[in-house]
Protein backbone atom coordinates (compact mmCIF):
# COMPACT_ATOMS: atom_id res chain seq x y z
CA UNK A 1 0.00 0.00 0.00
CA UNK A 2 1.69 3.19 -1.15
CA UNK A 3 1.32 6.20 1.09
CA UNK A 4 2.73 9.69 0.82
CA UNK A 5 2.05 12.91 2.68
CA UNK A 6 2.11 16.55 1.59
CA UNK A 7 5.11 17.36 3.76
CA UNK A 8 7.06 14.33 2.51
CA UNK A 9 9.03 16.26 -0.13
CA UNK A 10 10.16 18.78 2.48
CA UNK A 11 11.30 16.00 4.80
CA UNK A 12 12.90 13.81 2.11
CA UNK A 13 16.46 14.89 2.95
CA UNK A 14 15.88 15.28 6.67
CA UNK A 15 16.06 11.71 7.89
CA UNK A 16 16.39 11.88 11.66
CA UNK A 17 18.96 9.78 13.58
CA UNK A 18 16.68 7.11 15.05
CA UNK A 19 14.79 6.64 11.79
CA UNK A 20 18.09 6.34 9.90
CA UNK A 21 19.38 3.66 12.28
CA UNK A 22 16.10 1.73 12.21
CA UNK A 23 16.06 1.77 8.41
CA UNK A 24 19.69 0.61 8.27
CA UNK A 25 19.20 -2.23 10.78
CA UNK A 26 16.03 -3.56 9.17
CA UNK A 27 17.46 -3.45 5.66
CA UNK A 28 20.76 -4.93 6.86
CA UNK A 29 19.06 -7.84 8.59
CA UNK A 30 16.99 -8.52 5.49
CA UNK A 31 20.13 -8.52 3.33
CA UNK A 32 21.83 -10.98 5.69
CA UNK A 33 18.67 -13.07 5.72
CA UNK A 34 18.72 -13.36 1.94
CA UNK A 35 22.44 -13.83 1.37
CA UNK A 36 24.25 -15.38 4.32
CA UNK A 37 22.14 -17.17 6.91
CA UNK A 38 18.89 -17.79 5.04
CA UNK A 39 15.35 -16.95 6.03
CA UNK A 40 14.72 -20.08 8.11
CA UNK A 41 17.85 -19.62 10.22
CA UNK A 42 17.17 -15.93 10.83
CA UNK A 43 13.56 -16.63 11.78
CA UNK A 44 14.60 -19.30 14.26
CA UNK A 45 17.29 -17.07 15.79
CA UNK A 46 15.49 -13.72 15.91
CA UNK A 47 11.77 -14.39 15.40
CA UNK A 48 9.39 -14.35 18.38
CA UNK A 49 7.88 -17.76 19.18
CA UNK A 50 5.48 -17.94 22.12
CA UNK A 51 6.21 -21.62 22.74
CA UNK A 52 9.91 -20.88 23.30
CA UNK A 53 9.46 -18.18 25.92
CA UNK A 54 11.07 -17.31 28.28
CA UNK A 55 14.15 -19.24 27.10
CA UNK A 56 14.54 -16.99 24.03
CA UNK A 57 13.62 -13.77 25.80
CA UNK A 58 15.67 -11.56 23.48
CA UNK A 59 13.34 -12.31 20.58
CA UNK A 60 10.71 -10.05 22.14
CA UNK A 61 12.82 -7.20 20.70
CA UNK A 62 14.71 -8.78 17.81
CA UNK A 63 11.56 -10.01 16.04
CA UNK A 64 10.72 -6.47 14.93
CA UNK A 65 13.90 -6.29 12.79
CA UNK A 66 13.10 -9.40 10.73
CA UNK A 67 10.67 -9.40 7.80
CA UNK A 68 8.86 -12.07 5.84
CA UNK A 69 9.61 -10.93 2.32
CA UNK A 70 10.46 -7.80 0.38
CA UNK A 71 6.89 -6.43 0.29
CA UNK A 72 6.63 -6.74 4.07
CA UNK A 73 9.90 -4.86 4.53
CA UNK A 74 9.09 -2.24 1.88
CA UNK A 75 5.74 -1.22 3.40
CA UNK A 76 7.11 -0.97 6.93
CA UNK A 77 10.21 0.99 5.97
CA UNK A 78 8.29 3.34 3.69
CA UNK A 79 5.79 4.03 6.47
CA UNK A 80 8.64 4.62 8.93
CA UNK A 81 10.35 6.98 6.45
CA UNK A 82 7.06 8.81 5.86
CA UNK A 83 5.76 9.25 9.41
CA UNK A 84 8.80 8.79 11.64
CA UNK A 85 11.09 11.80 10.99
CA UNK A 86 8.53 14.45 11.80
CA UNK A 87 7.57 12.83 15.11
CA UNK A 88 11.21 12.26 16.06
CA UNK A 89 12.23 15.78 15.07
CA UNK A 90 9.78 17.26 17.55
CA UNK A 91 9.75 14.51 20.17
CA UNK A 92 13.49 13.86 20.38
CA UNK A 93 15.56 10.84 19.37
CA UNK A 94 15.53 9.17 22.77
CA UNK A 95 11.79 9.60 23.30
CA UNK A 96 10.97 8.44 19.78
CA UNK A 97 13.17 5.32 20.13
CA UNK A 98 11.59 4.41 23.46
CA UNK A 99 8.11 4.83 22.00
CA UNK A 100 8.98 2.76 18.92
CA UNK A 101 10.34 -0.13 21.01
CA UNK A 102 7.42 0.12 23.43
CA UNK A 103 4.92 -0.26 20.58
CA UNK A 104 6.87 -3.22 19.19
CA UNK A 105 6.91 -4.80 22.65
CA UNK A 106 3.14 -4.39 22.79
CA UNK A 107 2.77 -6.34 19.56
CA UNK A 108 4.81 -9.26 20.93
CA UNK A 109 3.00 -9.37 24.28
CA UNK A 110 -0.43 -9.23 22.63
CA UNK A 111 0.61 -12.04 20.29
CA UNK A 112 1.91 -14.02 23.28
CA UNK A 113 -1.36 -13.66 25.22
CA UNK A 114 -3.93 -14.08 22.46
CA UNK A 115 -2.25 -16.21 19.77
CA UNK A 116 0.50 -18.36 21.31
CA UNK A 117 1.37 -20.03 18.02
CA UNK A 118 3.61 -19.46 15.03
CA UNK A 119 6.65 -17.23 14.72
CA UNK A 120 6.10 -13.47 14.81
CA UNK A 121 8.37 -11.27 12.66
CA UNK A 122 8.19 -7.71 11.37
CA UNK A 123 8.24 -4.10 12.57
CA UNK A 124 4.55 -3.57 11.86
CA UNK A 125 3.46 -3.23 15.51
CA UNK A 126 6.03 -0.49 16.10
CA UNK A 127 5.18 1.18 12.78
CA UNK A 128 1.48 1.23 13.65
CA UNK A 129 2.36 2.97 16.90
CA UNK A 130 4.30 5.64 15.00
CA UNK A 131 1.41 6.14 12.59
CA UNK A 132 -0.98 6.57 15.53
CA UNK A 133 1.32 9.15 17.13
CA UNK A 134 1.48 11.05 13.84
CA UNK A 135 -2.30 10.92 13.38
CA UNK A 136 -2.90 12.27 16.89
CA UNK A 137 -0.44 15.10 16.43
CA UNK A 138 -1.38 15.98 12.83
CA UNK A 139 -4.88 14.52 12.32
CA UNK A 140 -5.67 16.60 9.24
CA UNK A 141 -2.37 15.99 7.41
CA UNK A 142 -3.20 14.27 4.13
CA UNK A 143 -1.65 11.05 2.86
CA UNK A 144 -2.04 9.55 -0.58
CA UNK A 145 -3.17 5.94 -0.38
CA UNK A 146 -1.80 3.94 -3.33
CA UNK A 147 -0.24 7.25 -4.37
CA UNK A 148 -3.53 8.64 -5.72
CA UNK A 149 -6.27 8.66 -3.04
CA UNK A 150 -5.99 11.61 -0.61
CA UNK A 151 -6.98 10.77 2.95
CA UNK A 152 -6.48 12.53 6.27
CA UNK A 153 -4.16 10.67 8.63
CA UNK A 154 -6.85 10.25 11.30
CA UNK A 155 -9.08 8.41 8.80
CA UNK A 156 -6.14 6.48 7.35
CA UNK A 157 -5.22 5.08 10.78
CA UNK A 158 -8.88 4.36 11.56
CA UNK A 159 -9.11 2.47 8.26
CA UNK A 160 -6.00 0.44 9.10
CA UNK A 161 -7.45 -0.41 12.52
CA UNK A 162 -10.69 -1.61 10.93
CA UNK A 163 -8.81 -3.80 8.42
CA UNK A 164 -6.75 -5.40 11.18
CA UNK A 165 -9.81 -6.02 13.32
CA UNK A 166 -11.41 -7.91 10.43
CA UNK A 167 -8.20 -9.89 9.82
CA UNK A 168 -7.84 -10.65 13.53
CA UNK A 169 -11.35 -12.04 13.75
CA UNK A 170 -10.77 -14.08 10.60
CA UNK A 171 -7.50 -15.49 11.95
CA UNK A 172 -9.13 -16.46 15.27
CA UNK A 173 -11.74 -18.43 13.34
CA UNK A 174 -9.08 -20.10 11.21
CA UNK A 175 -10.29 -18.50 8.01
CA UNK A 176 -8.59 -16.25 5.52
CA UNK A 177 -6.07 -13.85 6.92
CA UNK A 178 -4.67 -16.37 9.41
CA UNK A 179 -1.14 -15.68 8.12
CA UNK A 180 -1.36 -11.98 8.97
CA UNK A 181 -0.16 -10.91 12.42
CA UNK A 182 -3.14 -8.59 12.77
CA UNK A 183 -3.42 -9.14 16.52
CA UNK A 184 0.18 -8.03 16.98
CA UNK A 185 -0.57 -4.92 14.89
CA UNK A 186 -3.51 -4.09 17.15
CA UNK A 187 -1.31 -4.73 20.18
CA UNK A 188 1.18 -2.15 18.92
CA UNK A 189 -1.64 0.36 18.46
CA UNK A 190 -3.02 -0.40 21.93
CA UNK A 191 0.34 0.04 23.65
CA UNK A 192 0.95 3.25 21.72
CA UNK A 193 -2.44 4.56 22.83
CA UNK A 194 -1.71 3.67 26.45
CA UNK A 195 1.67 5.39 26.20
CA UNK A 196 0.03 8.56 24.93
CA UNK A 197 -3.31 8.57 26.78
CA UNK A 198 -2.96 6.17 29.71
CA UNK A 199 -2.74 6.94 33.45
CA UNK A 200 0.52 8.61 34.37
CA UNK A 201 1.12 9.81 30.84
CA UNK A 202 -0.71 13.09 31.39
CA UNK A 203 -3.06 12.47 28.49
CA UNK A 204 -3.00 13.99 25.08
CA UNK A 205 -2.00 17.46 26.28
CA UNK A 206 1.26 16.13 27.70
CA UNK A 207 1.87 14.28 24.46
CA UNK A 208 1.28 17.48 22.54
CA UNK A 209 3.82 19.27 24.72
CA UNK A 210 6.30 16.48 24.02
CA UNK A 211 5.95 16.52 20.27
CA UNK A 212 5.08 20.17 19.77
CA UNK A 213 8.40 21.73 20.71
CA UNK A 214 7.98 24.00 17.69
CA UNK A 215 4.83 25.34 16.02
CA UNK A 216 3.39 23.50 13.04
CA UNK A 217 4.22 26.29 10.63
CA UNK A 218 7.95 26.18 11.53
CA UNK A 219 8.97 23.13 9.59
CA UNK A 220 12.30 24.63 8.62
CA UNK A 221 15.38 23.52 10.47
CA UNK A 222 17.01 26.06 12.82
CA UNK A 223 19.52 28.26 11.11
CA UNK A 224 22.27 30.51 12.40
CA UNK A 225 21.48 34.23 12.45
CA UNK A 226 24.47 36.54 12.14
CA UNK A 227 24.98 38.78 15.13
CA UNK A 228 24.47 42.43 14.19
CA UNK A 229 27.70 44.38 14.27
CA UNK A 230 27.78 47.74 16.10
CA UNK A 231 27.72 50.68 13.73
CA UNK A 232 30.79 52.89 13.69
CA UNK A 233 30.05 56.58 14.03
CA UNK A 234 32.19 59.00 12.12
CA UNK A 235 33.75 62.11 13.65
CA UNK A 236 31.28 64.52 12.01
CA UNK A 237 28.32 62.64 13.53
CA UNK A 238 30.01 62.75 16.93
CA UNK A 239 30.57 66.50 16.62
CA UNK A 240 26.94 67.02 15.63
CA UNK A 241 25.77 65.06 18.67
CA UNK A 242 28.03 67.15 20.88
CA UNK A 243 26.59 70.38 19.45
CA UNK A 244 23.03 69.14 19.96
CA UNK A 245 23.77 68.09 23.54
CA UNK A 246 25.45 71.43 24.32
CA UNK A 247 22.63 73.44 22.77
CA UNK A 248 19.99 71.45 24.58
CA UNK A 249 21.82 71.84 27.90
CA UNK A 250 22.02 75.64 27.45
CA UNK A 251 18.36 76.00 26.41
CA UNK A 252 15.95 77.37 29.04
CA UNK A 253 13.74 74.81 30.77
CA UNK A 254 10.14 75.53 29.75
CA UNK A 255 7.12 73.64 30.89
CA UNK A 256 5.18 72.00 28.06
CA UNK A 257 1.68 73.25 27.47
CA UNK A 258 -1.03 71.51 29.42
CA UNK A 259 -3.01 70.67 26.34
CA UNK A 260 -1.10 69.60 23.24
CA UNK A 261 -2.69 67.40 20.63
CA UNK A 262 -0.71 64.47 19.22
CA UNK A 263 -1.07 65.78 15.71
CA UNK A 264 0.20 69.27 16.59
CA UNK A 265 3.19 67.87 18.48
CA UNK A 266 4.08 65.63 15.56
CA UNK A 267 3.91 68.60 13.18
CA UNK A 268 6.17 70.65 15.45
CA UNK A 269 8.72 67.86 15.66
CA UNK A 270 8.71 67.33 11.91
CA UNK A 271 9.23 71.04 11.35
CA UNK A 272 12.22 71.09 13.72
CA UNK A 273 13.76 67.98 12.16
CA UNK A 274 13.31 69.42 8.67
CA UNK A 275 15.08 72.61 9.75
CA UNK A 276 17.98 70.59 11.23
CA UNK A 277 18.23 68.61 8.00
CA UNK A 278 18.35 71.75 5.86
CA UNK A 279 20.35 74.24 7.97
CA UNK A 280 21.89 72.31 10.85
CA UNK A 281 21.35 72.40 14.61
CA UNK A 282 22.86 75.89 14.89
CA UNK A 283 19.87 77.34 13.03
CA UNK A 284 17.35 76.33 15.71
CA UNK A 285 15.71 79.02 17.78
CA UNK A 286 15.44 78.65 21.59
CA UNK A 287 11.80 77.55 21.28
CA UNK A 288 12.68 74.95 18.66
CA UNK A 289 15.46 73.61 20.83
CA UNK A 290 13.00 73.33 23.69
CA UNK A 291 10.66 71.29 21.48
CA UNK A 292 13.51 68.97 20.51
CA UNK A 293 14.57 68.58 24.14
CA UNK A 294 11.01 67.77 25.23
CA UNK A 295 10.63 64.99 22.65
CA UNK A 296 14.05 63.67 23.57
CA UNK A 297 13.01 63.39 27.23
CA UNK A 298 9.80 61.60 26.28
CA UNK A 299 11.68 59.05 24.19
CA UNK A 300 14.03 58.36 27.10
CA UNK A 301 11.06 57.97 29.43
CA UNK A 302 12.10 61.03 31.45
Amino acid sequence: MAIASEYQDEQRFRITPAVAWLLAINIGVFFVQLTIFGERNVFSALGFASAEMPARWWTIATYMFVHAGLAHLAFNMFALWTFGPRVEAEWGTRGFTAFYLWSGLGGALTHLILVRSGVLVGASAAIYGVMLAFAIRWPDEEVLVFGIIPMKTKWFVAWMVAINLVLAMASQRGGMGSGIAAIAHLGGLLFAWVYIKGPGSGGIERFRRRVAAVPDDQDEMPRAVPKPQPRTRDSSASRTDAVVAKSMAAAPKLLPPKVDSRKRRAEELNRVLDKISQSGVQSLSPDERTILERFSRELRGG
